[in-house]
């Protein structure tokens, strides 16, 4: 007998595939696991790229209602997650082209760090977590995606290609381009 959703922990144990399945067929519990164990990468994700938790909040939002929507459009249930990050990444894409030009990063209103042991680290942390942060809101958007999705998401060159409907020499060029402006702007804090 396969377990329940409504039994405690049963959904959490559930892979992504049979949730996927289930949330096909109706199952809103089964979707809301979905939406619970990826809107924070998703929204990590969101927010890093476009700097602000209020346009995260709404671009992760409108990605899971599409994705619930278009459900019975995913080919393979295994596909989920890159489908995700596909339609965040997108959307975010859509955001960043929509408000040109791109605003300067505020740091305040950016989620950092903070050390409050040694006033002193805490100052420098803040300063290069500012500098990161400038320096990722200059490269361009399909720079500032891929690196995102490899060096904060781990995701695969292959991955990151099919998320952005590129090639994978494409996404390596964006990456090492963003590498490189990213290096050029962070020298300092060496």
């Amino acid at each position: 007998m396969r377990p329940g959703i409504g039994e405690p922990g049963a959904a959490a144990a559930l892979d992504d595939e049979t949730l996927v399945a289930r949330a096909r067929d109706g199952d809103t519990r089964a979707y809301e696991q979905l939406v619970r164990r990826y809107q924070g990468p998703m929204y990590r994700l969101a927010l890093r790229m476009l700097a602000g938790s209020g346009e995260a909040e709404d671009v992760v939002q409108e990605v899971f209602l599409t994705v619930w929507r278009r459900l019975d459009q995913l080919q393979d249930d295994s596909a989920f997650v890159g489908w995700l990050y596909r339609s965040t990444t997108n959307r975010c894409l859509n955001v960043l082209r929509a408000r040109r030009p791109v605003a300067d990063v505020d740091p305040d209103t950016t989620a950092t760090r903070r050390v409050e042991a040694q006033p002193e680290s805490a100052a420098e942390l803040n300063d290069q977590v500012a500098a990161l942060l400038k320096a990722l809101a200059q490269l361009t958007p399909e720079q500032r995606a891929c690196w995102l999705l490899r060096e904060v998401h781990g995701r695969s060159y292959e991955e990151i290609a099919r998320i952005v409907r590129g090639s994978t020499t494409a996404v390596r060029g964006r990456i090492a381009r963003a590498r490189a402006q990213l290096a050029e702007v962070m020298r300092p804090w060496r």
